[in-house]
């Protein structure tokens, strides 16, 4: 297909180099030039413009930081308009409930189809073409695109017919992932405190209780702090502040989500915002706890 490629951040390069890999032709973009010279490399064209990677392509792919960084894209760089009748977008990346509605409204208004499709997975897990997908959106788009999906995911959830519940998905599962950094942290912290070696205490626990490769995972990032965070603080605040967002308006009260969301905007107003997510938070639980009476 002739694909448009909107973002080029540490998850959108990767995708991207799967949809090429896959022989699809494909044009990219991002604000930032130099992120776009090794896609360029293996075959992509680069635009100058979002208008102008979009205007002849099948299906326009977007993966960027927030809400404000789409709504730029496709309505004050007037990307939206400059899709062909038909065509379909896609967004990989986790947004607002709202936001997801009004894009929908807004494509069906400009003759063009909306598809949710925000991924579960840290860069390395898309590097290996295995993040898991969670796609919403009109039936014949999603048989459309979901080719596509497969070429970067290891499976696919259909949600529903309306774009905004893969984002309302989404936003729970990101508040999840929240959660167990938070309850791990503090759980890591005890048992030190307690004299168990941490990583005897994760690997005991996860092997009798949860059996979970995430808890694995993350505890082990925790532990030995990667040199490049896979997702920062300010994304997971970022995510937990559209969960309590989209709770809200569902008339859902988040009391865990609300200590999280204290926690990780400490955290930030500590410097910490550009560190790794897991990790970060382990050392504000850390230097919590060890303040504490």
């Amino acid at each position: 297909m002739r694909i448009a490629f909107l973002g080029l951040g540490k998850m959108g390069s990767t995708v991207a180099r799967h949809l090429l890999n896959a022989n699809h032709e494909l044009t990219v973009w991002n604000r930032t030039v130099a992120h776009a010279e090794p896609l360029r490399e293996l075959g992509a064209k680069v635009a100058t413009s979002p208008s102008e990677a979009v205007a002849i392509s099948e299906v326009t792919f977007t993966m960027v930081m927030d809400d404000a960084a789409l709504e730029d894209v496709m309505f004050t760089a007037d990307a939206l308009n400059a899709m062909p009748p038909d065509s379909i977008h896609l967004s990989l990346s986790t947004i607002s409930v709202r936001l997801s509605g009004r894009l929908t409204e807004a494509h069906r208004a400009a003759g063009a189809h909306f598809v949710a499709a925000p991924v579960f997975g840290r860069p390395d897990v898309a590097e290996e073409g295995r993040l898991w997908t969670a796609a919403a959106g009109e039936p014949q788009a999603i048989a459309k695109i979901r080719p596509l999906l497969e070429t970067f995911s290891r499976g696919v959830t259909v949600v529903s017919e309306k774009p905004s519940g893969a984002h309302a998905l989404k936003l729970g599962g990101n508040f999840l992932i929240t959660a167990m950094i938070a309850s791990l942290s503090e759980s890591l912290v005890y048992a030190e405190a307690s004299g168990i070696e941490p990583r005897l205490f994760l690997e005991t626990i996860n092997t009798a209780l949860f059996q979970s490769p995430f808890y694995q995972n993350y505890g082990k990032i925790m532990l030995d702090p990667p040199e490049h965070a896979g997702g920062t603080i300010a994304l997971g605040e970022k995510d937990i502040l559209l969960f309590r967002e989209a709770a809200r308006s569902a008339g859902v009260t988040t009391p865990l989500a609300d200590t999280f969301e204290e926690h990780l905007q400490r955290a930030i107003d500590a410097g910490m915002k550009n560190e790794d997510w897991a990790a970060g938070y382990y050392r504000l639980t850390q230097s919590m706890t060890r303040s504490a009476p």
